[in-house]
């Protein structure tokens, strides 16, 4: 890259915004999966929207292309640079600015820089609540959260991060920006172009700012561990629930069997809650601002549960204490994969009255194709996400490890595609199911995209390689 550019970058951010030596660019040019690992002339670290703007507008100039980069914690290498040493990485982590909580309207506006935790925080001072929740909430900004369309454990009572951002303000190719931070629900003056941006990867433009909703602060929750026979029953407790317990129930997620078996093994303090084993589990959490009538609600609704053979024995948790531990029985299997084996993953969509079938067919599949293999299945069951991933040995070889991976991809993947699903949930496309993409979405929709991408990034160079 020419030296003009980097000085005329540090022009714009200052000598603090940028990252030049190879050791401090490390965080910056690996996924924190350690599975892409790219270089960087520079990293461009921006304090505010007018920075970033005058950064994209150099970029433009120069034709050089720009990674945008959040919390950097994503699970498709949506973030990470090439090998090329062309791309420079614009990283939002110094705009950590709460612009403003509107608790009369039930909104928060922040930058993109701010960490999702953070957010949770400031709601939670103003008497708030914002609802988004995921593993890495202590690290991930709200930016990525939006470029990626992020879900978590909350998406059943409140919806993904689409559904949570009113309005946007956006950095464009050419450095236009596109302020659309209104805390409006209802706008009909044309295209949804806050949609268009969220879920785009960053391929599209910069988010630099975002309105968000907040919610009335629930004063109760309460949690049950459920132990269950098939992944039908574990559907159909779902189905019981809801219609019993209406928006109260705000969490709904399940494991199997062999996933709380990786947790004992490997993290410390995990115990099983239950006495006997069950071939899956699911916890189960109700939440309101009115949290008299919780406990008795959830007791009603697990005895009527096991009396219709929906469920075989279950456990409420008595105190705060309690609940967090069934929490980190469910937060745990990411970390005890990890340590068990190296996981294919598939992070998958269907609907909900599919999802027993597929579970059903694909382990068959699986044991006959891929015998010996363990399946580590379990996800959000209350919005039709499975994280259906298989654990090859931690000493497979890397010619293996890729063919076996491949081999698992199409065969899970068309499984899915087949009842109507997606191959992709709530982590992205980027780089890991990039070349994927064309065999399971049509032509029509392909066009479509590239279209939309070519209108606004006609010279190519917003996140390049990445999605499409």
């Amino acid at each position: 890259m020419d030296t003009e550019l980097i000085r005329r970058l540090g022009h714009v951010v200052g000598d603090a915004g940028l990252v030049l030596g190879e050791a401090e660019q490390a965080p910056y040019v690996e996924d924190w999966l350690r599975k892409w690992r790219g270089r960087t002339p520079v990293v461009v670290r921006p304090r505010n929207t007018t920075e970033v703007s005058a950064v994209m507008r150099l970029c433009r100039q120069t034709g050089t292309p720009v990674v945008p980069q959040g919390g950097n914690t994503g699970m498709s290498g949506g973030a990470a640079p090439d090998d090329s040493g062309a791309q420079v990485i614009l990283s939002l982590n110094r705009m950590r600015r709460i612009r403003e909580v509107d608790a009369v309207n039930n909104t928060i506006t922040v930058d993109a820089g701010v960490l999702l935790a953070d957010v949770q925080r400031a709601a939670r001072e103003a008497g708030r609540f914002f609802p988004l929740s995921l593993g890495a909430e202590g690290s991930c900004t709200i930016g990525g959260n939006l470029a990626t369309n992020a879900g978590g454990t909350a998406v059943l009572r409140y919806g993904n991060t689409r559904e949570l951002a009113l309005g946007l303000e956006v950095v464009l190719p050419d450095g236009r920006v596109w302020s659309g931070l209104r805390g409006l629900r209802k706008d009909n003056t044309g295209y949804d172009l806050r949609g268009l941006f969220i879920g785009s990867e960053g391929t599209l433009g910069v988010i630099t700012g975002a309105v968000l909703k907040l919610y009335a602060l629930a004063r109760g929750r309460v949690t049950a561990w459920v132990g269950v026979d098939t992944p039908g029953a574990v559907v159909g407790l779902l189905s019981h629930m809801q219609a019993l317990c209406g928006e109260r129930l705000t969490a709904f997620e399940m494991m199997s069997a062999h996933c709380l078996d990786l947790v004992q093994a490997h993290v410390s303090g995990a115990v099983q809650p239950l006495d006997g084993r069950h071939r899956y589990y699911a916890l189960v959490e109700l939440s309101d601002t009115a949290p008299e009538a919780l406990t008795e609600l959830l007791e009603q609704g697990l005895a009527q549960a096991m009396e219709a053979g929906l469920a075989d024995d279950a456990v409420i948790a008595a105190s705060e204490t309690q609940s967090q531990a069934l929490w980190r029985l469910r937060e745990g299997i990411s970390q005890a994969q990890v340590r068990a084996g190296k996981a294919v993953k598939h992070d998958i969509a269907l609907p909900i009255s599919r999802l027993a079938a597929f579970i059903e067919e694909a382990d068959a599949a699986l044991a006959e194709d891929f015998a010996g293999l363990p399946i580590v299945n379990f996800g959000h069951v209350g919005d039709g996400n499975l994280h259906y991933n298989v654990l090859l040995p931690l000493d497979v070889a890397a010619a293996e490890y890729g063919r076996l991976t491949a081999a698992l991809n199409r065969r899970v993947h068309d499984l899915v595609a087949q009842r109507g699903g997606s191959i992709s949930a709530e982590h992205g496309v980027g780089q890991l199911r990039r070349d994927e993409l064309r065999r399971y979405k049509s032509t029509v929709e392909m066009d479509l995209m590239l279209l939309i991408k070519r209108a606004l990034d006609p010279d190519q160079l917003m996140n390049p390689g990445k999605l499409l």
